[in-house]
């Protein structure tokens, strides 16, 4: 005999997964617009690893019985105020700034590949030029620089433009790019 029960559901528990998922949208949309769309950013790497808890959340809680609706509003309400906490330190608070978020780096000056900040970055050259291509880089004379943020993402700037010496002001070894002034 050939077992189907995993094709078919209760009605008790597509009930279930309608209430709560019904009102864990309802809550992430009251604690999204009380925090405001901070909440969804990935301004930092921190706010990375909360939008995935949320989403975490969100799928256990519709698609289990555990945990029950108010155990997975209310975790949803402690990320939200953990996230709050940690941007408000951000903003005030230099040492919370270091310890949350990562520091950018140059990945690239001009032509120059910076390896130890690759290697830092855990980045190969292949990693590299895959950045450059989606940049639409054909030749490694264009590349300004390639910086690591601190989200993750690489930014690749072209030769051409005037620099403004403040869009480099955190980020590590900037004095390299042609053209950015030592700090």
């Amino acid at each position: 005999m050939i077992e189907t029960s995993w094709l078919g559901a209760s009605a008790s528990s597509v009930l279930s997964m309608l209430v709560s998922t019904l009102g864990i949208y309802v809550a992430l949309l009251l604690f999204t617009r009380l925090s405001g769309l901070r909440s969804f950013s990935k301004m930092s790497s921190f706010d990375f690893a909360i939008t995935v808890a949320l989403g975490s959340i969100l799928a256990s809680t519709v698609l289990s019985k555990n945990p029950a609706l108010l155990t997975g509003v209310g975790a949803l309400a402690v990320l939200y105020l953990i996230q709050y906490v940690v941007a408000r330190g951000r903003r005030t608070s230099p040492w919370v700034e270091r310890l949350v978020d990562n520091e950018p780096r140059v990945l690239m000056a001009g032509e120059d590949i910076l390896a130890h900040n690759m290697r830092a970055a855990r980045i190969t050259e292949g990693d590299l030029n895959s950045k450059l291509r989606l940049a639409g880089i054909t030749h490694r004379a264009q590349v300004l620089a390639v910086v690591m943020e601190s989200t993750g993402d690489v930014s690749v700037m072209r030769r051409g433009e005037d620099i403004d010496p403040r869009l480099f002001q955190d980020v590590r070894d900037a004095e390299r790019i042609p053209g950015v002034p030592s700090r």
